[in-house]
């Protein structure tokens, strides 16, 4: 699969909070995520509509807003893939502990089916 057919796939599944997702599904969408949100900070910027929303501009309201569920989702089937609750995320809350959420998007996923669904690779 290519990264656009990762990031494709992520956003096909936008609100599937249940199921696996592979490391590279995950971060290819983080990428995607990022560069959506900067490029809509610029366009705030170059437009001169920073401010508006808060102190952020429209453009990147709406891009946080409209990534928000299918990041979470992403993250949550992420965390499946390690056979961990997808409530771990709330760890991201506590400031200095969230590094372990970081930690655990690096971590490869449980090989074989789990209690989250069959491996995103397709292995036994």
């Amino acid at each position: 699969m290519s990264p656009i057919d990762y990031i494709k796939l992520a956003l096909s599944r936008y609100a599937d909070f249940s199921g696996r997702s592979r490391r590279m599904e995950y971060w290819m969408f983080f990428l995607f995520n990022f560069a959506a949100v900067v490029i809509a900070m610029l366009l705030d910027g170059l437009l001169g509509l920073s401010g508006m929303v808060g102190p952020y501009g429209p453009f990147y309201a709406i891009t946080a807003l409209g990534l928000l569920v299918p990041s979470l989702a992403a993250a949550v089937r992420r965390l499946h893939d390690q056979d961990k609750s997808g409530w771990w995320l709330l760890l991201a809350l506590v400031p200095l502990a969230g590094i372990v959420i970081l930690v655990f998007m690096f971590l490869e996923g449980t090989k074989g089916p789990n209690q989250y669904g069959p491996d995103p690779k397709g292995g036994l």
